[in-house]
């Protein structure tokens, strides 16, 4: 029976070998430091992309103003050559996202694309001078409002309390 013994060693040095790995993968797992899952995204300062989008847009751009310190602006940008498409992104301090959009663009596609495919409900809320249409969605809620030459949408994660929050502090100027 000399194979057999060779096959033996084969086989208790391949168990060894995995147990040492395996040994080797929790020491490494058990130092290595995990976050929190939630990501420190950095405040952006909007002020200049702001400028330009009210400078080259065809309609009134909004951004708010007296939001709490605490909703951090984390995403802006403003395509001139997409129907001068206006995004301005805030994280709460709750961990939800709100976010403003206008554009130029066709209501129902622009709507459907910024609210992720929240459905019209006939639910309308005077806020401010405004009246907004309330959208109900599976990922996003929002509030609509039209005016002529341009849709605002207001959407995100966010409840419809930080939804009007954002709605109420829109201003043009």
């Amino acid at each position: 029976m000399a194979g057999s013994n060779g096959k033996q060693k084969s086989v208790r040095n391949m168990v060894l070998s995995l147990g040492v790995t395996l040994l080797a993968s929790g020491v490494i797992y058990l130092f290595i430091p995990k976050g929190d899952g939630t990501p420190d995204l950095p405040r952006v300062d909007y002020r200049v992309e702001l400028l330009t989008a009210r400078r080259a847009a065809s309609y009134p751009v909004v951004a708010p103003q007296g939001l709490p310190e605490s909703w951090k602006p984390t995403s802006v940008r403003f395509k001139g050559d997409q129907f001068d498409a206006w995004h301005l992104g805030f994280h709460t301090s709750d961990g939800q996202y709100v976010q403003v959009q206008q554009s130029a663009d066709k209501p129902a596609r622009f709507i459907e694309e910024s609210s992720q495919g929240a459905k019209e409900t006939k639910v309308t809320e005077k806020i401010g001078d405004r009246t907004w249409t309330r959208y109900a969605g599976g990922r996003y809620d929002a509030l609509v409002y039209q005016e002529k030459g341009a849709t605002t949408v207001v959407s995100g994660t966010g409840s419809f309390g930080q939804l009007r929050q954002m709605a109420a502090a829109l201003s043009s100027k």
